[in-house]
């Protein structure tokens, strides 16, 4: 594996001493089965000889290494001729090595103020108690932390000190420089604060109650969407002579045909897909777990990703990453930009780029064609019926039917 990677340009019995040696070639082995070309395997091997190099005139062990020894060998790179993607490199190393369990996982930093036990007493409720997931308290905590800072700044938090004036006060503030969906989610965030502070007894008064409401006109926009000539040039532009255009036709066509959201393509795993049946299962909003049919072209486009592209790799994944590191996407932003790619490779510019964007033309198609609200519901798996709603708003014909005359109007 050594001379694989080292391609003979260094004297081996130099690497066998100092803490790092017995990991060049078990990185060498990592780096090779995360799908990383050679030439990348070596440049980031030479990397670990000079810092294991470098640990061992300093007399350190493997197991000092940290983040600021680590800081301190990327520093003296950087003075002697810093290669491009040295950094990343270390970073990596440091937490291969950690996964190794050589060196060790350092100690938890906890701050103790009373601003972070108010905090962490609101995180394990919502955690523990609402049983929130992990993304909806990051975007909680922030703001929580935001409010508590604006109202007592540099002080210790009292709570039996808040009012409702200083509620007011800060949402109205805030909201004028945010987006009025961050808008919502600061009122919901801060409604769920104040109501668990009554409820431990902190404050008396319900100041939950105090919260604006930040103005929502429900169904007061048209869903974007596309035409069904322009989803089928749409699909017709994926370069399917390369791994990632025939990865991205394969998300595309789930997002297309079944309106899946974008972070339901992200969770697919392989055990997933049940060939025989003919389904796979949907992992929802919620945790839902749904079965959905498999139609032939979408089936087709998954079994070609899966026999001919998809590189060999530990993740169940379906859809991973095509350069290295092989490994599942980190979130709904990848699919994203693959319907941005695809948009701008059809030529198309819609006021709307994302995923969703394919979710809405699906449901609009199918009710131009006949299909009933609930079908439309049924079939993007909405929770309550009133989120189908919106689509009655494109069935323009219908609408002319129902409509009244305007008053002084042409007849």
């Amino acid at each position: 594996m050594f001379d694989r990677h080292c391609g003979g340009t260094a004297r081996p019995e130099r690497l066998r001493v100092g803490p790092l040696c017995s990991h060049i070639d078990r990185f060498a082995t990592f780096l090779a089965a995360d799908g990383y070309a050679v030439s990348t395997v070596q440049g980031k091997l030479q990397l670990l000889i000079k810092l294991n190099r470098w640990l061992k005139r300093r007399n350190f062990r493997a197991a000092d290494l940290d983040e600021e020894r680590l800081s301190l060998f990327l520093s003296y790179r950087r003075r002697h001729g810093a290669r491009r993607g040295d950094a990343s490199t270390g970073w990596q190393l440091l937490r291969y090595l950690r996964g190794t369990g050589c060196i060790p996982t350092p100690p938890e930093t906890v701050v103790d103020t009373p601003l972070s036990r108010i905090e962490g007493d609101f995180e394990r409720f919502l955690s523990a108690e609402r049983g929130l997931k992990p993304a909806t308290l990051v975007s909680y905590l922030p703001i929580v932390r935001r409010f508590l800072l604006d109202r007592f700044g540099s002080e210790d938090p009292r709570l039996d000190a808040l009012c409702a004036r200083d509620v007011e006060q800060f949402i109205l503030r805030r909201a004028r420089s945010v987006r009025r969906s961050y808008a919502k989610l600061m009122v919901t965030a801060l409604r769920s604060f104040l109501r668990f502070l009554q409820q431990r007894g902190a404050i008396t008064a319900d100041l939950a109650a105090a919260v604006p409401t930040v103005a929502n006109w429900r169904l007061s926009h048209l869903p974007k969407s596309l035409a069904p000539e322009q989803v089928t040039r749409l699909l017709a532009c994926c370069d399917r002579s390369t791994p990632t255009g025939q990865r991205d036709y394969a998300i595309l066509l789930l997002l297309a045909r079944l309106g899946l959201r974008a972070g339901e393509v992200v969770a697919m795993t392989l055990g997933d897909l049940d060939w025989e049946a003919g389904e796979f299962v949907v992992r929802g909003k919620g945790d839902r777990l749904e079965r959905m049919p498999l139609p032939q072209d979408v089936g087709a486009a998954l079994v070609h990703y899966l026999r001919y592209v998809r590189p060999c790799c530990s993740t169940r994944r379906v859809f991973i990453r095509i350069n290295a590191p092989h490994c599942g996407f980190a979130g709904a932003a990848a699919i994203w930009d693959v319907v941005r790619r695809a948009l701008a490779r059809a030529g198309l510019d819609p006021e709307f780029k994302g995923a969703h964007l394919l979710r809405h033309s699906l449901a609009t198609h199918l009710l131009r064609r006949g299909a009933s609200l609930d079908e439309i519901g049924q079939l993007l798996r909405h929770c309550h019926p009133n989120t189908t709603q919106i689509y009655a708003k494109v069935d323009i014909e219908a609408l002319r039917g129902i409509a009244q005359p305007w008053p002084g109007g042409r007849s």
